[in-house]
């Protein structure tokens, strides 16, 4: 991509960004206000989507690559995706388990102040998930 591209795309972006931003930041905060500034952002952001796929695909596609280049970028890739999977889901998990794990804890502290220590034990082993998750992801990234 030449120059002038990278920067037209950089500045649709952050058109995109900024307009809806700006439109919901502007005023009273009204539910029409919220929903003019989510159908602004939601309109320039596939505008964006349409205009960045228009300059990306619009290329000579050329066979260059060997067998053997392709094979090892194919296998980079799944493990670049399961680097991704392992942290993401994880971290939905953890954060799944933390919402039940705290609202319980802090229900019961409510109720009696000396198993603060206890319940702080549950939630910081829900949030544990997410940094095994992210360790496999760091182990994978490695072997890469």
């Amino acid at each position: 991509m030449t120059l002038l591209t990278k920067i037209t795309l950089a500045a649709a972006l952050l058109i995109s960004i900024g307009v809806p931003f700006g439109a919901f930041a502007v005023g009273e905060k009204t539910r029409g206000r919220y929903k003019t500034a989510l159908g602004a952002n939601i309109f320039l952001f596939v505008g964006t989507l349409l205009v960045t796929a228009g300059v990306m695909f619009t290329g000579n596609a050329s066979a260059a690559e060997t067998v053997e280049a392709a094979a090892a970028n194919s296998a980079a890739g799944w493990g670049y995706l399961a680097a991704a999977l392992s942290t993401g889901m994880s971290c939905i998990g953890g954060g799944i388990a933390v919402s039940a794990a705290a609202s319980a804890a802090l229900g019961a502290i409510s109720e009696d102040g000396s198993i603060l220590g206890k319940s702080l034990i549950f939630v910081g082993l829900a949030e544990g998930v997410c940094l095994y998750g992210l360790i496999i992801s760091f182990m994978i990234l490695g072997k890469l």
